[in-house]
């Protein structure tokens, strides 16, 4: 089995958050049935996810998701094999980071206040990964 850990950024249509609870509700289902984990976070109307599990699961989730029609503009950050899970107890954590969050960590600030911004991400390696645990872990 080839585990791996796979970081995207996308656009959530229309900004429509009451679509947030069905999209983290499929995630969950979907997740549990393939043996997936991963966090999701949310920022003003932008989303960014890591999964991780069997390669090819997590390949068939990431076009499930590239396909639904609840997001737009699906950027993929990485997609590296990984030796652990570093979300192993999350079927699908999830955390809507508010912009007053921003001041608590100037550091990911940037990437984060107004959207999670795929280019600027992509120019600091590692940085997705950073947030993603850094704000599961629920300390702030």
């Amino acid at each position: 089995m080839s585990l791996v850990q796979l970081i995207y950024v996308s656009d959530l249509v229309n900004k429509d958050e009451t679509q947030i609870p069905a999209i983290l509700a499929s995630s969950v289902r979907h997740n549990e049935e393939d043996g997936i984990t991963g966090m999701l976070l949310y920022a003003q109307g932008n989303f960014l996810q890591v999964l991780e599990g069997e390669r090819e699961l997590v390949k068939r989730t990431y076009d499930r998701i590239c396909q639904d029609v609840r997001h737009r503009n699906t950027v993929l950050l990485t997609e590296e094999t990984v030796t652990e899970r570093h979300f192993a107890d999350w079927r699908m954590g999830y955390r809507q980071l508010e912009p007053g969050l921003a001041a608590k960590v100037p550091d990911y600030a940037p990437f984060f206040e107004f959207g999670f911004d795929a280019a600027a991400i992509s120019g600091k390696p590692g940085v997705a990964l950073e947030m993603l645990e850094l704000f599961s872990r629920g300390m702030l």
